[in-house]
């Protein structure tokens, strides 16, 4: 895909489409790499219907060629912003709304691919905006708008001079028109020339072939470029100078809901996970979002059940049997300053892919700056004295990572108090910590506390 962005005001379109594609490098960016491989696995039909929607909803100033690149990548992207991750790729439910979307606005123009008779040429038209439509001296025909403020001609003619002639021709300097040439593209079988003028934009492109030259030319007011210009690119998109089969039917609202209910699903979560923290024997505390709306609950390959809840701090205890009881946790009693250092223990993955972790962190108040994968909901938190001072009550999003790598971001954190609260109704106690106040390795705390941290499974 190669945009035309440095064409000023004119949101044109690479029509190199109709030759030979132009072959992409393996991108570095893992989420390109990622997004490239997910599109390139869908018909080339739905590639191109994405690539299509994507220009009519304003995101996409290239051809819908059915390739995927850095364009594409940001125009998904640039239409998923709010909606979720940037990742490049599409959901069901995303794919959809941006059918929905692309529709609206090509019922909006009354865009439709027509063959004209006169010509023989196959192009887009919106005939809501351009319900003008009449034949012009050379044979061609025209659309324009009620008030004349846009022109589509499409024309056909004899080869009666060499493309490059009549190339040269149109990018000449004729010093009675005030007219700037802003991009030309010369190549053997067509031409693009795009310009503007002192009121308005044009955009030209001429095909030569057997049947002799054929193209089309879109004049426009600059007062109504921000809402026609990616109309333009549509109709560039769509023309075929010689066209072969049948016009491609508009697409439908029920082909959209079937195209997005055929795209790769996105998998239904069965399973959550969290993180515990063995406070006694038979005994798990954690945060109340690792066991919301669960079936059944395991701490490793132990079944649970949730002994108490507490609404406030927003973490629950969890009766584990069997399990024993893990010494050497010691509870910090003063409130952390801020920004000061410190350690999350917990578990990374899914599955049998969980694997624990040790982050270094920062505690911010009511709450710690970590990078934490989902999953991560439950995790206590260390100063850098080993004291236990926390736990993680919120569950870290999958709309925030980037790449697959969690960001330093800021975590709700349960402190050292409502811990011990909650223990109380338990019946049970974390001691305070003791010995000296010497500032301690991750390897360190890891290894004094480390087997405490369990890794929490819940069923939906």
């Amino acid at each position: 895909m190669i945009s035309f962005r440095s064409m000023p005001g004119l949101v044109a379109v690479l029509l190199l489409c109709q030759g030979p594609a132009l072959a992409q490098p393996r991108p570095a960016d893992p989420r390109l790499a990622e997004a490239t491989r997910i599109f390139e696995g869908l018909p080339d039909a739905e590639r191109k219907a994405i690539q299509a929607d994507l220009i009519w909803t304003g995101h996409l100033n290239s051809a819908a060629t059915g390739n995927f690149g850095p364009l594409t990548f940001r125009a998904v992207n640039g239409f998923k912003a709010g909606r979720g991750a940037p990742d490049g790729q599409l959901s069901p439910a995303e794919r959809q709304e941006l059918a929905r979307l692309a529709r609206t606005a090509r019922e909006a123009a009354g865009f439709a691919v027509v063959t004209d008779e006169r010509t023989g040429v196959r192009i887009g038209v919106p005939q809501k905006l351009l319900p003008k439509r009449e034949a012009t001296p050379t044979g061609g025909s025209r659309w324009q708008s009620a008030d004349g403020k846009i022109t589509l001609d499409v024309s056909a003619g004899p080869a009666s001079e060499p493309l490059a002639a009549a190339f040269e021709r149109q990018i000449a300097v004729n010093p009675n028109v005030q007219r700037r040439v802003t991009y030309k593209l010369l190549q053997p079988n067509f031409f693009v020339v795009a310009g503007e003028t002192p009121g308005g934009r044009f955009f030209r492109r001429q095909a030569s072939g057997p049947a002799g030259l054929r193209g089309f030319s879109v004049g426009y007011d600059k007062t109504v470029a921000a809402t026609f210009d990616k109309v333009v690119t549509a109709i560039a998109d769509s023309f075929e100078p010689f066209p072969t089969g049948p016009a491609p039917a508009a697409p439908s609202a029920a082909a959209a809901v079937a195209s997005a209910a055929t795209a790769s699903p996105a998998p239904v979560a069965t399973e959550r996970f969290g993180v515990g923290l063995v406070v006694g024997r038979d005994l798990v505390l954690t945060a109340q979002a690792s066991v919301e709306a669960c079936k059944g609950l395991k701490v490793g390959a132990r079944p649970a059940k949730l002994r108490l809840q507490d609404q406030a701090s927003r973490l629950v205890l969890l009766d584990v049997p069997g399990l024993a009881a893990q010494p050497g946790l010691g509870m910090r009693e003063a409130a952390p300053a801020a920004a000061e250092a410190a350690v999350v223990l917990g578990f990374d993955g899914s599955g049998a892919t969980r694997a624990a972790v040790a982050l270094a962190a920062e505690f911010r108040g009511d709450a710690v700056l970590a990078p934490l994968q989902p999953g991560g909901a439950g995790s206590p938190v260390f100063d850098r004295q080993g004291r236990l001072a926390g736990l993680i009550t919120a569950n870290p999003s999958e709309k925030a990572l980037v790449a697959g790598i969690a960001p330093q971001r800021s975590h709700a954190m349960a402190g050292a108090a409502a811990l011990q609260a909650v223990l109380v109704k338990a019946e049970a106690r974390l001691p305070a910590a003791t010995g000296e106040n010497a500032e301690k390795s991750t390897g360190a705390i890891v290894e004094a506390a480390g087997k405490a941290v369990v890794s929490l499974s819940c069923t939906l």
